[in-house]
């Protein structure tokens, strides 16, 4: 049963218009379903507006307070990736600082119960002068020491693929990120992790102490994907289609994904690797894709997030082959689709599941993926809609929005039941 309704300050990442995928979906699932459980939510974003999904429009309980970022796509200061990744950065932070004022203003009026940053650590929106007043909750997907780490370690890699001058500006931008995160994110009172192996990476990089973390993971919307589940009678294409879905960027394994590739046109596996996506701002990966084997192997481009689930609708098994993932969305939504998966045990998103839908081996196991693909396919030439179903009960049980949603909202009323308490 839910308990008092809460006053909440929502810092950080927010919805886009269209129902979608990524963070912007996960931030969607979350205002609706803690609106939905009686919660009074302010969301402060650093941009000037911009329409929301028709679920949120209208709520009483949800308010959207926008910032001043007038960031534009194809400006003097954006004419490259590696521009728009820094400009955009810059700008969202002078915008994040502006709205300092406007928090304070609404917390004066009416006071906050719980500030709830999402996505980012480093949210500059957060006034210092509620600090002590406050309890706040950081919500992140993901943490730059970890995406440092990889940068640095795939160093070659990335040389490789695109000039040297991408690496060195993400790699110093993200060296102060990652100092600035470490001391900012010790205000938290609290830290929703979206996977323990996540957890762990904060632990370990930026000593927050574990007693004042929980572990819950990202809603996905089902609904979305009803109609990509396999029909009763489907069996594997033949030969069945292994897609891969994601960023081609640093730390998604695509190196081991053409090794996979490679490995099972040895081995005369009768598949057909997919690979869908597109670079990030600041590592672009595409160039390692030309060694795919074109026997068993195909690049598709990137797709609008709109495609995703007929993407799947289309495939056999998801392979995520990364080296850092502290949830994968797509692991989720290939669930919610019916299609079972091969991944490593880096991604957050397998933690509890059936291990018949989901086989995880070591990151960068080559063989051991390669060998997971096999019993997949095996497995699917058996009773494919039994294996759908399943992987459609999991993603039910796993990434529900109601039972995401009820989770945190247990999670914020026992921290400041506790605060009141102190």
């Amino acid at each position: 049963m839910p308990g008092k309704p809460l006053h909440i300050a929502w810092l950080g990442a927010g919805p886009t218009s269209r129902e979608t995928g990524g963070v912007p979906g996960v931030a969607t699932e979350l205002l609706h379903g803690l609106a939905a459980h009686g919660h009074r939510i302010e969301c402060f974003f650093p941009g000037t507006g911009h329409p929301m999904p028709e679920r949120l429009v209208g709520r009483e309980n949800l308010t959207f307070i926008w910032g001043t970022n007038e960031w534009r796509w194809n400006r003097w200061y954006n004419r490259n990736r590696i521009g728009v990744f820094v400009t955009g950065l810059y700008s969202r932070a002078v915008a994040s600082l502006r709205l300092r004022a406007k928090v304070i203003d609404r917390h004066e009026r009416d006071p906050f119960d719980v500030i709830y940053q999402f996505s980012n650590i480093e949210s500059l929106a957060m006034p210092a002068k509620l600090r002590h007043e406050v309890p706040l909750v950081i919500h992140p997907e993901t943490h730059i020491a970890g995406e440092l780490r990889f940068l640095i370690s795939e160093r070659r890699l990335s040389l490789r693929c695109q000039p040297a001058y991408n690496f060195l500006v993400a790699g110093a931008t993200m060296a102060v990120r990652a100092l600035i995160q470490r001391r900012r994110i010790k205000a938290a009172s609290l830290l929703v992790c979206i996977s323990a192996v996540f957890r762990d990476h904060l632990i370990r990089d930026y000593r927050f102490p574990r007693e004042h973390t929980v572990v819950i993971a990202n809603p996905v919307r089902l609904e979305r994907f009803e109609d990509a589940a396999p029909a009763p009678a489907r069996a594997p294409e033949d030969p069945p289609v292994v897609l891969v879905l994601g960023r081609i960027a640093v730390r998604k394994g695509i190196e081991d994904v053409i090794s996979v590739a490679r490995l099972l046109l040895e081995r005369g596996v009768r598949v057909r690797i997919r690979v869908v996506g597109g670079p990030s701002l600041w590592s672009d990966y595409t160039k390692l894709l030309e060694d795919l084997p074109g026997e068993n192997s195909e690049y598709a481009g990137q797709v609008p997030p709109s495609e995703v689930p007929g993407e799947l609708a289309g495939s056999d098994i998801l392979l995520q082959a990364s080296k850092y993932e502290p949830f994968a969305l797509t692991v989720a939504e290939a669930l919610a689709a019916g299609i079972p998966v091969v991944a490593t045990t880096e991604v957050g998103a397998t933690e509890g599941t059936d291990q018949s839908v989901v086989r995880a081996v070591a990151a960068g196991d080559v063989e051991g993926l390669a060998d997971a693909i096999e019993a997949t396919i095996q497995q699917l030439h058996g009773n494919p809609q039994a294996t759908a179903v399943r992987a459609r009960s999991e993603a039910a049980r796993l990434f529900s929005p109601k039972l995401i949603c009820e989770q945190i909202s247990t999670a914020l009323e026992a921290l400041v039941e506790s605060r009141s308490v102190e």
